[in-house]
């Protein structure tokens, strides 16, 4: 479970979010949806402890982010996959470099980081990309790369930023499913975007920001 409760962060002085509250519980599909400087970005930052908020509370299962020392964040950001819009891919590491760096981030799953980095690069359709770097996949194969990456240390979520705005339909189309399929398999999904329809036939929870401020959910 992830729970924001009246979460505020400022950004020099005026409102990135502003008392936002809600729960993901295991195995959901939910769509933040918000026009840009709404606040969507803020909120993924928020979880992965990138930022911390002014005021409120936020828990990630048995863990409450008030409470951590810094020492704690790679803990909690073990149980997170987070799915950038501009990809994050290290330019100098191939594809399976990428992969297998995120793996060794947590040792305590029994199967080793380079078989663990191949299974994850085999669940989106890369293998014959395995030693190719970031600059010379397409747009839509940096997007399983990076979606490779935030899964293969099996997180509790998946957070993912705009994950299709830079993509054509069809490619989309592909991102989509590759997320849907990673949901039925019980990995949590929040995706923020400002084209919801796009995510229609993975049938999600819609959350709605305004300014800051949660209007739906």
């Amino acid at each position: 479970m992830i729970k924001l409760l009246n979460v505020t962060y400022h950004y020099n002085g005026s409102a990135g979010v502003e008392g936002i509250s809600f729960e993901i519980q295991p195995g959901e599909f939910v769509l933040l949806v918000g026009r840009t400087g709404a606040g969507k970005s803020t909120v993924i930052k928020l979880i992965s402890l990138e930022l911390l908020p002014a005021s409120g509370d936020i828990f990630l299962e048995r863990y409450h982010a008030r409470d951590l020392k810094r020492r704690d964040y790679p803990a909690w950001r073990r149980r997170i996959g987070v799915v950038f819009q501009d990809f994050r891919l290290l330019s100098d590491r191939t594809v399976h470099q990428n992969v297998k760096l995120a793996a060794c981030c947590e040792p305590s799953l029994r199967v080793s980081p380079k078989t663990r980095a191949l299974k994850a690069l085999s669940s989106v359709g890369l293998t014959p990309k395995l030693h190719s770097l970031p600059g010379e996949l397409s747009m839509g194969e940096r997007q399983r790369a990076s979606i490779a990456r935030a899964l293969v240390n099996e997180p509790f979520v998946l957070l993912a930023d705009e994950p299709v705005s830079n993509l054509d339909s069809e490619t989309a189309g592909e991102v989509v499913a590759l997320l849907q399929k990673f949901n039925k398999a019980g990995t949590a999904m929040l995706v923020a975007t400002h084209q919801p329809e796009r995510f229609a036939v993975c049938n999600p929870r819609i959350m709605r920001l305004e300014r800051g401020r949660m209007v739906a959910s």
